[in-house]
C-alpha cells in the first residue's frame, strides 16, 4: 500500500512538472497537483487508519 501511494505521489509530480514546464499544458499542472493532493491525504488517513 505504501508503495502504491508513493509511485502515484511521484507519477502526479512528474505530471505537475510537465505542465508547468510545457507552455500550452497549464491545466496539466493544476490537475498534477489536484491528484498529488488528493493522493497525499489518502494515503495518510489510509495508513494512519491501518495502525
Amino acid at each position: 500500500m505504501k508503495t502504491l501511494v508513493i509511485a502515484l505521489l511521484a507519477l502526479w509530480l512528474v505530471f505537475a512538472l510537465v505542465g508547468a514546464l510545457i507552455e500550452g499544458l497549464l491545466w496539466l499542472l493544476f490537475i498534477g497537483l489536484l491528484l498529488f493532493l488528493a493522493t497525499a491525504a489518502w494515503g495518510w488517513l489510509k495508513l494512519r487508519s491501518d495502525r
